[in-house]
């Protein structure tokens, strides 16, 4: 028996990344899990070289889509146990200069996108005393220069969380965040050119002196492992800060 034996798992966004590196760890501790991407060959990859128990795939800016993806999880799993909301996207602009059409749409898939598959799942959730994980970020407890939109996101994602937690505890359910610092992602590698015309120090240089290392998605889905688990089972409304120190340091 593991801590996460019997336990299932529908994780958006889990195709590749942090969400896939969720579901990997959620498996190898026993758990089933169906993988739901918008990117579906490469949730069908995903689900294939990890064993996963199926592939509920989702645009998570289209309500219905959701609807239908968490019922058909619930089918194939017999219920759901955890929701990991971890589809997401950033958008890297100064916000004097982002246009109003990409504000929108990195709202409606990070705050939006999490806020509609509560709802869908709150039903099955309650059914099994089940949880909620939601994947945020520092940059949702701090300000951080080119990342206005995307902070602002995670900060809303984070209070979220926080009255989620409250207006669900009497169902049985919990609700908590992780709040990752600069991992190992594509994300972070997409940002690494912005950053460095930015502040003029290479990508490196600044993560090593600021956090030590690169998270990596084992890092973070260890984390989101023990929230979804019964060890957890006093823990909610909370956000779990993981970057190696970065928002702990003055200088």
């Amino acid at each position: 028996m593991t801590e996460l034996d019997g336990k299932r798992f529908f994780i958006t966004g889990s195709a590749a990344g942090i969400g896939r590196g969720i579901a990997e760890l959620a498996i190898s501790r026993g758990a089933r899990v169906v993988i739901s991407d918008i990117d579906a060959d490469a949730a069908e990859r995903t689900a294939h070289d990890i064993g996963a128990a199926g592939v509920a795939n989702c645009d998570v800016t289209d309500e219905a889509s959701v609807v239908e993806a968490i019922a058909a999880a619930e089918g194939l799993l017999g219920g759901i146990d955890v929701l990991v909301n971890n589809a997401g996207i950033e958008v890297a602009a100064p916000l004097a200069e982002q246009s109003t059409e990409s504000f929108d749409r990195i709202f409606a898939v990070n705050v939006r996108g999490p806020f509609v598959a509560t709802k869908a799942a709150v039903p099955a959730l309650k059914r099994s005393g089940g949880n909620i994980v939601n994947i945020a970020s520092i940059a949702g407890t701090g300000g951080s220069p080119l990342l206005g939109s995307y902070c602002a996101t995670k900060a809303a994602l984070i209070q979220l969380t926080r009255v989620a937690a409250v207006e669900l505890r009497a169902s049985g359910i919990r609700v908590n965040a992780v709040c990752p610092g600069f991992a190992d992602t594509t994300m972070v590698d997409r940002l690494r050119p912005e950053f460095e015309a930015a502040t003029a120090v290479p990508f490196g240089d600044l993560v090593a002196a600021q956090q030590g290392r690169l998270g990596t998605a084992k890092d973070i889905a260890e984390v989101a492992c023990f929230l979804a688990s019964d060890r957890a089972s006093w823990v909610t409304g909370s956000h779990y800060v993981l970057d190696g120190g970065l928002t702990a340091s003055l200088i």
